[in-house]
C-alpha cells in the first residue's frame, strides 16, 4: 500500500545576513511537523532554501567589494549550516540562484506575459529597500513602511505588472469556501479586511533600477521582481514546468499541504502567490500558516537593537534538543513568544532536567538497584496503575489532535503531562518502600515495568520534537521507538529486557548566574555581532535617561489609580483615524471601551484575545469622536515602536495589578 504524500515548505530565508533564532524557529517548527507526519505514515517531502536576489543583496555585496553571487554563496552556506546544526530533516534545499529555478521563473514570467496577465507600464510610489516593496501613500504607516517601520523613498520606473484585480473575486471566493486555507483565523481576517475587500492594485513584478535578479529573457532591461522569483520556488523545487512536462515529484506532491511562513509575509503568500497560481492554472496550496514571532525580551530581534540571539550560540550553552524544545514549546499558536537567557535556563532545569531527565534516570537506576537492570511485567497490578496506563494510551491521540491543528506547543505539553504523571506515579507507589519487603517485589517489578513502558510511549511521541533525546532514551531502555499504530497498545516493552547499567544524564541543571556571566564574557570578547547583553543594557539606560522627569506625586495620589488585567474581546479601527484602535476590554464582569493610538503597531485582529494591563479608573474622554473609558499600558522603545504590557504569567481578567 503506497503512502499518502505530504508536502511542507518553509519560507526561503533571505540571504542578507546570518539568521537569528527567530528565523531558525521556523525551520525547527516545520521539521517537527514533517517528522510527525512521517511517524504517522505519510511520505513527506520537506523543502526549504534561500532567497538570493534583489537590490539589498546587490547593495550589501557592493559594500563588501565582492560579487553578489559570492556574497549569497557565503550566506547560503551559513543558513544551511544552521539548519543542519538544528537537526532538520529537509528533503530539498533550493537556492533561487539555482539554474533550473532561474530558467523556470523566466518561462513563468513569459507565459503570464503572453497570456496577458502581465503587462508593461510605469510604477510610481514609495519604495522600501529592506522589504523590496512598493507602497502607495495610503498604505504607509505614519509615512513609513507598514511592514518594517523603516523610511521609504519615492521611486518611479518602467515595470511589468501582474493583473491582481482580474483574480480578486476568485480568490475571495476560494478563501470563503476553504476556511482552512489561511490559518490562524485572525490572519485570514487581516488579509480579507485590509487588502482583498478594499480592492487590490496590480503588482509590480519587474525592476530596472538594479541588475541582481533573473533577467526577463524577452526584455533584458528588466529583472524579475524578487517576490515572483522567490514564491515560484515552491513549484520549481519539485519539478514544475510551464510546458506541462512536470517531474514525478511535482505530480506526486503538488498542491502543497502546508506553506509555513512568518506572519509578516502573509500577504505575499495568501494574495500574490495564489493569484500567480490561478494565472498559471495551477492548483492552490491547501493551507498557509502564518506563525507568530519569537521575540527577545518582548521585542522583535534586530541588530540595531542589539538583542539578536543565534541558534548556534544557544546550542553551545544548552544543546540542540534543548533549544528545539524551547522554541517549539514557548511559541503560542497565534501570539508571539519570548526568549531570554533566564527563561531558557528555567525551562532547562524544570522541564528537561527535573521532569524528563530525572524521570528516566530514576527509573533506570531503580531497575538496576532492585533487579540488576531486568524489567519484568509481573502482572501484580493495583487500581492506581490504570490511571497511568489510561493517560499513556490517551496521550498519542491528544498529540495527534493538537498536531492536526498545528498546535505544536500544546502537543509537546501533552507529552510532558505524561512524564509528570510518571513522576507522580513514583511518589504514589514508593518503590523504595516496596523494595524493603520481599513479598512486594512482584509489585515493584510491575511498577517499574509500567514506568518503562510509559517512558517508551512518551519518548516515541517526543521524536518529532527532540529527536536526539528520544533516541537516547530508548537506547538506554534497550528498545526502539514506536510508530503511531504501535502506540495504541500498552505493554509492548519486552518483559525480561535489560536496561543500561549506567544511565546517561540527559540534561544537566544549570545556574542562571553562571550562564549570564559566560554570556557576558563571550560578548565582551566578540562584540562584533551587536547582540551583547551590555549593548542591550546600555540602550535601555539611554532610553531612561532621555525620558524627561515628571513632577513627583504623593503615595495617596498613586493609590487613586486602579490597574487591572483586561482581555481584549473585540477591536476595530477608528474611522478616519490613522492611529487609533477602539478595543472592547473585558475586566472582570464589566466591559470597557478603550481607544488607543497603536494602529501602526497592531492590527485589530492581532489585538483580539490579548491579556493587557489597563488603567481602569481614568475619566472617560472622547478621542476622534469615540468615547474611551480607560487606558491600555504600553512601552515605547528608542525607535518609537510600541508594545502592549502584559502580565508575565497567565492571569484572569480583572486581576488587580498592585
Amino acid at each position: 500500500m503506497s503512502k499518502k504524500p505530504y508536502y511542507i515548505t518553509t519560507a526561503i530565508a533571505y540571504t542578507s545576513g546570518k539568521p537569528h533564532i527567530g528565523n531558525s524557529y521556523e525551520i525547527v517548527l516545520a521539521d517537527s511537523i514533517a517528522r510527525f507526519k512521517r511517524q504517522q505514515g505519510y511520505e513527506v517531502f520537506f523543502q526549504t532554501g534561500t532567497d538570493e536576489h534583489g537590490q539589498k543583496i546587490e547593495d550589501k555585496a557592493s559594500a563588501a567589494s565582492i560579487t553578489p553571487k559570492a556574497f549569497v554563496d557565503e550566506i547560503a552556506g551559513q543558513i544551511r549550516g544552521i539548519w543542519d546544526l538544528m537537526n532538520t530533516s529537509y528533503d530539498n534545499f533550493i537556492r533561487t540562484t539555482d539554474e533550473y529555478h532561474e530558467k523556470q521563473v523566466q518561462k513563468i514570467f513569459k507565459k503570464l506575459y503572453e497570456k496577458g496577465d502581465i503587462y508593461k507600464g510605469f510604477y510610481e510610489g514609495m519604495y522600501c529597500t529592506p522589504c523590496e516593496s512598493f507602497f502607495t501613500s495610503s498604505q504607509l504607516a505614519d509615512g513609513k513602511c507598514p511592514d518594517c517601520g523603516r523610511e521609504v523613498q519615492p521611486a518611479k520606473e518602467e515595470a511589468y505588472f501582474l493583473k491582481l484585480s482580474k483574480y480578486t473575486d476568485r480568490l475571495i471566493e476560494h478563501i470563503n469556501t476553504h476556511p482552512e486555507f489561511i490559518q490562524p483565523e485572525s490572519r485570514k481576517n487581516e488579509m480579507m479586511n485590509n487588502f482583498l475587500l478594499p480592492g487590490l492594485q496590480d503588482l509590480c513584478v519587474s525592476r530596472t533600477s538594479f541588475k541582481w535578479g533573473i533577467p526577463v529573457d524577452f526584455d533584458d532591461k528588466h529583472v524579475v521582481y524578487v517576490w515572483l522569483d522567490a514564491l515560484s520556488n515552491y513549484i520549481t523545487g519539485i519539478g514544475y514546468d510551464t510546458d506541462g512536462n512536470h517531474e514525478e515529484l511535482y505530480k506526486k506532491f503538488w498542491p502543497a499541504d502546508l506553506h509555513l511562513i512568518g506572519k509578516d509575509i502573509l500577504r505575499f503568500h495568501t494574495i500574490y502567490w495564489p493569484i500567480m497560481l490561478m494565472a498559471l492554472e495551477v492548483p492552490l496550496p491547501k493551507q498557509v500558516f502564518g506563525h507568530p514571532w519569537l521575540l527577545q525580551g518582548e521585542g522583535k530581534m534586530s541588530k540595531s537593537k542589539g538583542n539578536v540571539l543565534y541558534a548556534d550560540e544557544l546550542v553551545d550553552f544548552f544543546g540542540v534538543d534543548a533549544v528545539r524544545y524551547f522554541v517549539l514549546h514557548e511559541m503560542p499558536f497565534d501570539n508571539d513568544g519570548v526568549i531570554t537567557w533566564e527563561l531558557m535556563v528555567e525551562r532547562m532545569n524544570s522541564d528537561l532536567a527535573n521532569t524528563l531527565g530525572n524521570l528516566v534516570n530514576r527509573t533506570i537506576s531503580m531497575s538496576n538497584k532492585y533487579f540488576n537492570g531486568v524489567v519484568n511485567c509481573s502482572g501484580v497490578t493495583e487500581p492506581i496503575d490504570e490511571e497511568l496506563k489510561k493517560l499513556a494510551l490517551e496521550t498519542p491521540k491528544k498529540v495527534e489532535a493538537k498536531m492536526e491543528q498545528l498546535r505544536v506547543a500544546d502537543a509537546i505539553s501533552e507529552i510532558f503531562t505524561l512524564f509528570k504523571r510518571c513522576n507522580k506515579y513514583i511518589d504514589e507507589t514508593m518503590p523504595w518502600i516496596l523494595a524493603k519487603e520481599e513479598s512486594s517485589h512482584k509489585r515493584l517489578e510491575e511498577v517499574l515495568y509500567n514506568l518503562v513502558e510509559s517512558i517508551c510511549i512518551g519518548a516515541s511521541l517526543l521524536k518529532a520534537f527532540m529527536p536526539e533525546t528520544a533516541d537516547k532514551i530508548v537506547s538506554q531502555l534497550n528498545t526502539s521507538l514506536r510508530n503511531m499504530e504501535e502506540l495504541q497498545t500498552f505493554g509492548l516493552y519486552t518483559s525480561g529486557n535489560t536496561v543500561t547499567k549506567t544511565p546517561e544524564i540527559l540534561f544537566a541543571r544549570l545556574d542562571v548566574k553562571e550562564i549570564l556571566e559566560k554570556v557576558k564574557a563571550r560578548k565582551a570578547s566578540d562584540p562584533s555581532e551587536g547582540d551583547t547583553e551590555a549593548a542591550s543594557s546600555e540602550a535601555r539606560e539611554e532610553i531612561i535617561i532621555d525620558i524627561p522627569a515628571k513632577e513627583e506625586i504623593s503615595y495617596e495620589d498613586f493609590m487613586k489609580l486602579q490597574f487591572q488585567v483586561g482581555e481584549i474581546i473585540a477591536c476595530e479601527a477608528v474611522p478616519k483615524s490613522k492611529k487609533l484602535l477602539c478595543s472592547q476590554v473585558k475586566i472582570g464582569n464589566q466591559v470597557k471601551q478603550i481607544v488607543s493610538g497603536i494602529k501602526a503597531h497592531y492590527t485589530p485582529e492581532e489585538m483580539v484575545g490579548k491579556k493587557v494591563m489597563v488603567l481602569v479608573n481614568l475619566k472617560p474622554a472622547k478621542l476622534a469622536g469615540v468615547v474611551s473609558e480607560g487606558m491600555l499600558l504600553c512601552a515605547e522603545d528608542e525607535n518609537g515602536v510600541l508594545a502592549l504590557l502584559a502580565p508575565e504569567k497567565s492571569m484572569p481578567s480583572g486581576a488587580e495589578i498592585c
